[in-house]
């Protein structure tokens, strides 16, 4: 029998910890999270100093059971869950339940926290257990109170003011704001045109790239030359200046065509070196892991920490499990001094002596809650290159494992020297072009993080740009003036690196938290991706508007980072848990009443898009329970009005009136099947279909808009195939058939479905059989709705 019981979150990590402590040691798993708040109305109590009200989680219950078990035959308990906050609150929630249970019975308990899964490691962390960290613990029951009474209050005035199945978040919110903003910012954009003009200069044979830097006397601004005839000015001034002879201006020439008769000379004025250190970035956080991998691994945030999971809680690299680098929940920079040690000596033995600063690289951390005590994500031996465990990893396994490897490695390199030169040359009186160049003088730890393909477009310094050698006074070549037309472009769209670090900046939610503020973002459909970079939906849209103009303060970026410094300032035990949420509550419920009265029609804010000219009804368009429609007439009109769901690609803010009565086209008579069928295209709640007599046809691949009715009769003529080969037995006259299906025959009328008795063959099987079968069977379960806005009750933020 063992006489310590230790609990981690993950069973693979209870199995290798397992192996590592020995026969004294009983290793189990909570598989996360064990207890949560009751999912109804009142589990956060204001009016009794927020207690809250805690259920064990059903799918972990019968891990709560065993680990109970087990304690009833161990002496000590030893707490370790994941080294952060949640998992902090982790342990506390299966302690409360193991106390209820009476498994403890004075017995000691002892939290521990395992920063990497090495031999090591879990050794020190076992010698050294401490005490449940009430401060964590508070912080993170705030948090979660938090999180409960906005989404308790705000989700259900969504559902009434706009759809059911929508939620506000106190940190998702924020950031959809965020991304909805960037985008107006987009629509707004008014583009300005500005040109620059080029050159192609030549020394002794060798061709270099300039810009014109001066005009003249004056600097050149962006704007300076802001149109085409402007620039053909300043090329036939550059080129009077320099001697050249132009047929026609660059800008005028075809493809191909030079319009230099003869070329210009231009002069060296001065010449400006200087060299640059550049220093290498600090070791990965949660957050910088998130953006780089998004960047140079196309990995989403979710896919990144996914797999960071695996790395840390260990893999089979020969001779055992073994945890591939640190705990990759962390805001520090920091790195132990026995990590910098074994990072060094990889360095000094793989890269040379000289490659190793004389002492080793300090960095801090910019966070002002980051715990120290924590370190960065590194691996756990600098000495497990990645190309030797390469074959027992999986591809993203080990494509994240390299790149965490290279920034550790790297970090403890020396700088980058990198020698810059520019060259003034003049062009005239008054008039300059610029020519710059780089040489690396000394790679330092670019030889490493920058090897291979790590950045498909290589920073500023990492590449070399070398001009000839010049001197002041020198003659030069000018072969060509090549002005440029340009357009100012607007900011561009979040990506998830982008957002993860504006979030960071801000100080809106948590590193930990990104990935999930993401996920939730794109389930709730308020954001989807377009070419990997975030744009609101309509839905998401009208749900920030709803928010920004009647909860402004709850989804102001200070506001929020204001109320993670607090919650931070819980976790280090600076601030008490419960006035902070008094301070919160308080005007938030005051707000929800007060809010409560306004008219469904103030929040949807129908778009008017003009008059339909055929009948002289106007035409609006609106969020719906099913999502963005356009609407023809009114509800005091005689008749219905009309109603029309918006095309994939359209959205409320941008669709014309030209637009929107297309969109009443449907249905399309297309005439009759040659069986006499009337056919009928449309759209319904699952996507646009052809009609066919009382049977139906998904439309897949075409635009219901402008099928043909060839087409109709090819899905129509398809779908009598199947259902021909589907079909074992027809009764004429009746609706009842014996069809194939993918566990078996069965009996159908269209509306129920009978199972065929074992003991018969389908053939066998006459009408009246059928037809009792039939009846007896149970009635047919309504079909589960997806996909649409209105279809997920759900509060959590």
């Amino acid at each position: 029998m063992s006489k310590n019981l230790v609990i981690v979150e993950s069973p693979a990590k209870a199995k290798t910890i397992n192996k590592y402590l020995g026969k004294d040691y009983k290793v189990l798993a909570s598989y996360g999270h064990v207890r949560d708040l009751v999912p109804k109305e009142g589990a956060v109590d204001p009016e009794h100093g927020f207690a809250m009200k805690y259920t064990t989680i059903d799918k972990n219950a019968k891990h709560v059971d065993t680990i109970a078990k087990a304690m009833k035959q161990a002496d000590a308990l030893y707490l370790a869950t994941d080294p952060d906050r949640e998992g902090e609150a982790i342990s506390w929630h299966l302690y409360e339940l193991l106390k209820e249970k009476g498994a403890l019975k004075d017995k000691p308990v002892y939290r521990v926290v395992f920063h990497e899964i090495t031999p090591r490691a879990i050794r020190e962390a076992m010698e050294h257990p401490r005490e449940l960290s009430t401060p964590l613990i508070n912080a993170q029951q705030a948090r979660r109170a938090l999180d409960y009474l906005v989404g308790f209050n705000l989700s259900p005035l969504l559902w009434k003011k706009i759809a059911t199945g929508l939620s506000a978040g106190r940190v998702q919110s924020p950031a959809l704001r965020m991304i909805v903003e960037r985008e107006e910012e987009i629509e707004k954009f008014i583009s300005r045109e500005y040109w620059t003009v080029e050159a192609d200069l030549a020394r002794n044979g060798e061709a270099f790239p300039g810009r014109l830097h001066t005009l003249d006397g004056q600097r050149v601004k962006q704007f300076d030359i802001d149109n085409g005839e402007r620039a053909r000015e300043v090329e036939h001034q550059l080129a009077r200046a320099a001697g050249m002879a132009l047929s026609k201006s660059h800008i005028d020439a075809g493809e191909g065509e030079s319009p230099v008769q003869s070329p210009g000379t231009v002069q060296v004025t001065q010449v400006e070196k200087k060299q640059r250190r550049r220093n290498p970035a600090a070791p990965f956080t949660t957050s910088t892991l998130q953006q780089e991998a998004a960047r140079k691994l196309g990995f989403t945030a979710n896919r990144t920490m996914r797999v960071a999971q695996q790395l840390y809680e260990g893999i089979d690299i020969g001779g055992g499990v073994t945890g591939l680098i640190t705990y990759m929940r962390t805001d520090s920079v920091n790195l132990s001094q026995e990590a910098v040690a074994d990072l060094r000596d990889t360095i000094a033995k793989r890269y040379g002596e000289d490659r190793l600063p004389k002492a080793p690289q300090v960095y801090r951390t910019k966070s002002k809650n980051a715990q120290e005590a924590h370190e960065a994500i590194r691996p756990t031996g600098a000495f497990r290159l990645p190309e030797e465990v390469r074959g027992k990893l999986s591809d993203d396994q080990f494509r994240l494992y390299e790149l965490i490897w290279k920034r550790a490695v790297a970090c403890q390199m020396i700088p980058a020297l990198i020698n810059t030169v520019a060259v003034d040359l003049a062009c005239g009186e008054g008039n300059s072009f610029r020519a710059t160049g780089s040489t690396i003088a000394e790679p330092g730890f670019m030889a490493v993080y920058l090897e291979g393909t790590d950045d498909r477009k290589p920073d500023v310094g990492s590449s070399e740009r070398i001009l000839p050698p010049l001197k002041e006074g020198d003659k030069v070549a000018l072969e060509r003036i090549k002005p440029e037309q340009h357009f100012t472009e607007p900011p561009p769209r979040y990506t998830e690196a982008s957002l993860v670090r504006a979030l960071e900046e801000y100080g809106i939610g948590r590193p930990s938290t990104y990935a999930a503020i993401i996920s939730t973002l794109q389930q709730r459909k308020y954001v989807e991706l377009d070419g990997k970079r975030f744009r609101p939906t309509d839905i998401g849209r009208v749900v920030n508007r709803f928010l920004t103009d009647h909860f402004d303060r709850y989804v102001d970026y200070d506001f929020t980072a204001r109320l993670e410094d607090d919650l931070d300032a819980v976790s280090r035990g600076e601030r008490d848990w419960v006035p902070l949420l008094e301070e919160f509550w308080q005007p938030f419920k005051d707000k929800v009443d007060e809010k409560a009265t306004i008219s469904r029609e103030e929040v949807m804010q129908s778009r008017d898009l003009g008059t339909d000219p055929k009948t002289g009804k106007p035409v609006s368009v609106r969020v719906g329970r099913f999502g963005p429609f356009v609407q023809l007439g009114t509800k005091d009109d005689e008749e219905k009005p009309r109603f029309a769901g918006l095309r994939p690609g359209q959205s409320m803010d941008k669709i014309t009136l030209e637009e929107a009565l297309e969109l009443f086209k449907l249905p399309r008579d297309m005439g009759e099947t040659p069986e006499g069928e009337p056919m009928q295209v449309n759209i319904g709640r699952f996507g646009p279909y052809v009609r066919f007599g009382n049977k139906f046809v998904s439309i897949k691949d075409d635009d219901p808009y402008t099928i043909s009715r060839e087409r109709c009769l090819e899905l129509v003529e398809e779908k009598k195939r199947i259902e021909r080969e589907r079909t074992t037995r027809d009764f004429e006259g009746s609706d009842i058939r014996i069809l194939k299906g993918r566990y078996g025959p069965y009996i159908t009328n269209g509306k129920k479905n009978a199972r065929i008795p074992k003991d018969r063959e389908p053939e066998s099987l006459g009408l009246e059989e059928c037809e009792e079968l039939i009846a007896k069977a149970p009635e047919r379960k309504g079909r589960r709705r997806t996909g649409g806005t209105g279809r997920k009750r759900s509060t959590k933020a």
